[in-house]
């Protein structure tokens, strides 16, 4: 089943590859709402409603560069998956790293799938549109958690 209303939060501190997420859902037209935050401090007061947040929509996906400045990807991760009421959503670590020890630790903390970026544009929204295709029109997302 489609379905336009979901939320997806993008955390990602790089203004170039916020730019890429958007436009691809922009030009291709990909379902959903993107929200996008810089730093995993954001993130966090995204997820706790707090803050500048408190009135945020909570996202059913989690799109989550892992090198952050301050409050680091990995860190959002566990805070997450260590969570009663945000483990359930679906985190997908968007990174440029290759280095398997990065892969390891994001696996090991609960990560639901890595996506590396690619440095080719067009590669990099076909990437973003498989990610959505995928959560989206494969997968079955959980109903939000009725003690939020």
């Amino acid at each position: 089943m489609v379905t336009d209303d979901i939320d997806i939060l993008l955390v990602e501190d790089n203004h170039g590859d916020v730019h890429l997420v958007e436009r691809s859902f922009t030009a291709r037209e990909l379902p959903g709402t993107l929200h996008a935050v810089q730093t995993g401090d954001e993130a966090l007061d995204w997820l706790y409603r707090r803050n500048d947040f408190a009135d945020a929509p909570r996202p059913d996906l989690v799109l989550l560069d892992l090198n952050l400045p301050a409050t680091s990807g990995h860190t959002v991760l566990e805070a997450i998956k260590t969570d009663p009421v945000l483990k359930q959503i679906p985190v997908t670590i968007l990174t440029s790293s290759r280095a398997e020890d990065d892969l390891t630790e994001a696996y090991e903390s609960y990560a639901n799938a890595c996506l590396i970026k690619p440095v080719d544009p067009d590669e990099f929204a076909d990437r973003i549109q498989a990610f959505v295709d995928f959560w989206v029109s494969t997968a079955t997302l959980p109903p939000a958690s009725e003690t939020e």
